[in-house]
């Protein structure tokens, strides 16, 4: 045990020392943008909540209605003991939004991926993905046993080029992107990757986890380039009911076969325990409020032009906006300046972003006020000259 305790010390003074050790820090989450932290009220614009949904009365009310009805726990997996009838309104509901056969919900949309991928894709297999597509994606790939090549981020040409060279010497191919990217807010060219997918003869996969409630009218990636629903042809609409529908769980929106057959075959599925009956219920209330109400679902996008426009930045394409400062103590330092001006906003650095890209990373809610963002931009103005910042 006590060569165990040294590899941890040592491991966390390396951490230390470059600037990378993270800390849990107790943070309480409070209507309608706000966080509490070390006593302190904080506008926050570290939180994927984008439609603000996690706080609305309807959705906590729905929640409140399930304990009561089905209790606190599901009990077991779904396969087994723990799939609660509210499963097939919120599964429904999904492949409504998303214009597909069926839906299928997971624990989460990291089980999800884990789950999805090695399915349909094994050792004989390949898959081409976005050089930026999110861990859960990695790991998945990786677990699938598949050759996995990727592709210079959004680049359609280097995708093409990817499949032509290696597309031939496998039975079958799947291609990956996020829809939105989680640490950079740009879009993937989903069209375009959906076209090549075609053909190419590979399957197509998007992670929807940042798009769901924000783009699209709230539908998503698949329908952010064409007003015409379903113009693009994705077969694997996989994201998160964790974001933008305020609640927990990830989900794949496809055909009728190909659910039935994840159902049957993703362990991560049938060896997970289900997800508690308040989830189930929050996240379908807070889907209907994405399908019915257009407004809220274009505020997040609109919130965060606001602030790029106030910055001098190029329009945001989504609801996360990234300034880039490369070194992890100046984030760090940036964080902590914002942090005294009465703001959370949150320091991301390697390994979740490339070693040289520490960044300060800020997401926009239809609950933000305007007032609130137009201060957050002066506090930039004033911080950011300290660590390379401009706007």
């Amino acid at each position: 045990m006590d060569t165990l305790k040294r590899f941890a010390d040592e491991k966390l003074t390396a951490l230390t020392n470059r600037n990378l050790r993270r800390t849990l820090h107790p943070t309480g989450r409070l209507p309608p943008s706000l966080a509490e932290r070390g006593g302190r009220k904080l506008i926050s614009f570290a939180c994927n909540d984008y439609l603000g949904l996690s706080q609305h009365a309807r959705v906590k009310e729905a929640a409140v209605r399930a304990i009561g009805r089905y209790g606190a726990g599901a009990g077991a997996s779904r396969l087994v003991t723990g799939n609660n009838p509210l499963y097939q309104e919120l599964e429904a509901t999904l492949a409504r939004i998303k214009g597909t056969e069926a839906a299928l919900v997971f624990g989460s949309g990291y089980l999800a991926n884990i789950g999805i991928i090695p399915t349909l894709i094994g050792e004989p297999d390949l898959i081409v993905g976005d050089e930026s597509m999110h861990s859960c994606m990695h790991a998945g790939a990786r677990l699938s046993g598949a050759k996995t090549v990727l592709f210079d981020h959004n680049d359609v040409a280097d995708c093409r080029a990817r499949l032509k060279a290696h597309r031939a010497a496998h039975p079958k191919c799947l291609v990956m992107t996020e829809g939105v990217f989680s640490m950079d807010g740009d879009r993937a060219p989903v069209k375009a990757l959906a076209r090549l997918a075609e053909e190419f003869d590979a399957w197509f996969m998007t992670d929807d986890a940042h798009a769901l409630g924000v783009i699209g009218d709230g539908r998503g990636s698949a329908f952010a380039d064409e007003g015409e629903a379903g113009k693009i042809d994705v077969p694997l609409q996989m994201g998160t009911l964790s974001k933008a529908a305020g609640a927990y769980g990830g989900y794949l929106c496809a055909s009728a076969p190909v659910i039935d057959l994840i159902a049957n075959r993703a362990r991560s599925l049938f060896y997970s325990t289900a997800l508690p009956p308040a989830v189930l219920a929050s996240a379908t209330e807070a889907l209907k409020m994405i399908e019915d109400d257009r407004d809220l679902v274009a505020k997040p996008l609109a919130k965060a032009r606001l602030f790029t426009q106030r910055m001098g930045l190029e329009a945001a394409q989504s609801a996360i906006v990234p300034m880039i400062v490369g070194d992890p103590q100046k984030a760090l330092y940036a964080a902590g300046a914002l942090e005294d001006e009465g703001f959370l906003v949150i320091a991301i650095r390697p390994p979740t972003v490339p070693e040289g890209t520490s960044r300060l990373r800020f997401t926009f809610s239809a609950a933000h006020a305007d007032g609130d963002i137009e201060r957050l931009a002066e506090a930039l103005r004033r911080i950011g000259p300290r660590i390379g910042i401009r706007g």
